[in-house]
């Protein structure tokens, strides 16, 4: 008995109809809200281990249309044969000639001796000889990304460097993002560095 006169006390109903109006309005909020980025479109991914992130990378930058940008910590260049950077690199010089925009970021440490400064200026020196557009970050802030956008659509982001070892022998793993809107907050955050 004492539940059913609940019901019919004015109080009473005044404070469930609150709570009953409240809870539609968050469900409206909730349901209103504009989604975040990631899940505005579902972005397709692929996971790439250890040596198949060279390749899937190469097939990128050679089938790419219009727009390659990427920022790595270290990208190490030798005359070896076989060596993975020189063809990505030769890669990157191909899309330029292509007619693409092609643009690399670069990590430069404080100190000029550095063989992480070496090793990025002579890969730099290459690609920009051939025309490609070379940056480096500030030396306040190290910049330890390793991620390619390709056309503004396709994101290469994880653990690869581009080196011989990352890319042939060494424990990797990145993933291919197929999401113009990773792309773009990429394109973003690396316009900042």
């Amino acid at each position: 008995m004492r539940h059913v006169t609940r019901l019919y006390n004015p109080v009473w109903r005044g404070y469930c109809c609150a709570f009953v109006l409240l809870f539609a309005a968050a469900l409206l909020l909730a349901v209103a809200a504009p989604a975040p980025a990631w899940e505005a479109h579902t972005a397709r991914a692929t996971l790439l281990k250890n040596r198949e992130y060279g390749e899937a990378l190469l097939q990128g930058i050679r089938t790419a249309r219009s727009t390659i940008l990427v920022s790595c910590y270290l990208f190490k260049i030798t005359d070896f044969p076989g060596n993975l950077p020189r063809r990505i690199a030769e890669e990157l010089i191909d899309a330029r000639r292509r007619g693409l925009t092609v643009t690399v970021v670069f990590e430069q440490s404080r100190e000029a001796d550095d063989s992480l400064n070496r090793e990025n200026r002579s890969t730099a020196t290459l690609l920009s000889r051939n025309g490609v557009t070379v940056r480096f970050d500030s030396l306040r802030r190290t910049t330890h990304t390793k991620v390619v956008v390709i056309d503004g659509r396709y994101v290469y982001l994880g653990s690869h460097n581009l080196t011989h070892s990352a890319l042939t022998r060494n424990n990797e793993l990145s993933v291919l993002l197929d999401s113009p809107e990773a792309a773009r907050e990429v394109v973003n955050f690396l316009g900042e560095i």
